[in-house]
């Protein structure tokens, strides 16, 4: 998919699509000119072998908002895992929110995500992430195999690239007691919020924690280096509830929308 801006509004200048996954018709939520699309897995969830890729590009001044249907479910893959690889460049005070539902790795489920985002300094990026355990017979809560999410973030200034972050989780239950200090710390959910921006300082750090005192997850945030710039902002979140993570996360792009964009915030109305 390529975002273009067209008379202040932003359109899909190429859309294309096959097999498992699909995208929906464009909407635009409030007046802004920034378009929203959705992605649908027909199929319902991943399994072994399967492999998902997404490209995504934002052309310069465009503004996208990319969501999914529902929650991204993974069963067991005996034998191999599933993937999804995503490539997304950002193109000159272009803007992308990802903001896909939870992933839910259930009993026996191996998975790997791989994202290369490429970013003009002076363009936005704001993706949040919700990572949940999902049912098993016995009642346990980390059931799955693996869960690895890989993220390189990089800065594009004329013909440079300059790695701003690489952010690897890796989650192996069979293979180290994730439940302990020093890792899930007795909760059995993550939240993720990673924001690069011209914008991101010291002094938005705190106020985001800030925005985070009120619920009970264990929460931090942290800041990149600054490249051509621009500076990233990681937060992460522990808790036992989907629903707080996805609230105390959409608390924080609800906060960055009206301070960078006067807009509302996001109601997607998917249930």
């Amino acid at each position: 998919m390529r975002i273009a801006e067209r008379g202040g509004r932003s359109v899909a200048s190429r859309q294309f699509h096959e097999g498992a996954l699909r995208v929906l018709r464009p909407h635009y939520l409030d007046q802004s000119g920034q378009v929203c699309y959705v992605m649908v897995n027909p199929g319902g969830a991943y399994l072994g072998a399967d492999l998902f890729l997404i490209d995504v590009e934002v052309e310069a001044g465009a503004e996208l908002l990319l969501t999914t249907q529902s929650a991204t479910k993974v069963y067991r893959t005996p034998g191999s895992f599933a993937e999804q690889r995503m490539s997304v460049r950002l193109g000159e005070g272009s803007r992308l929110e990802l903001l896909p539902d939870q992933l839910i790795a259930y009993r026996e489920a191996s998975y790997r995500q791989n994202s290369r985002i490429s970013l003009h300094p002076t363009s936005s990026f704001v993706m949040a992430e919700v990572i949940t355990p999902g049912w098993s017979p016995d009642g346990g809560e980390f059931k799955y195999e693996e869960v690895r999410l890989r993220n390189e973030i990089w800065i594009e200034d004329g013909n440079s690239a300059k790695l701003l972050a690489l952010d690897n989780l890796l989650i192996r239950p069979p293979v180290n007691d994730v439940t302990g200090l020093g890792f899930m710390e007795g909760s059995s959910h993550l939240g993720s919020l990673v924001v690069v921006d011209p914008r991101v300082e010291q002094g938005l750090a705190d106020q985001l924690h800030e925005v985070t005192r009120g619920f009970g997850a264990y929460t931090g945030v942290s800041l990149t280096a600054t490249i051509a710039g621009t500076t990233g902002l990681v937060l992460r979140s522990l808790s036992n509830s989907t629903e707080e993570l996805n609230t105390l996360l959409g608390a924080c792009t609800s906060f960055l929308r009206e301070r960078w964009y006067g807009q509302e915030p996001l109601n997607l109305r998917k249930y």
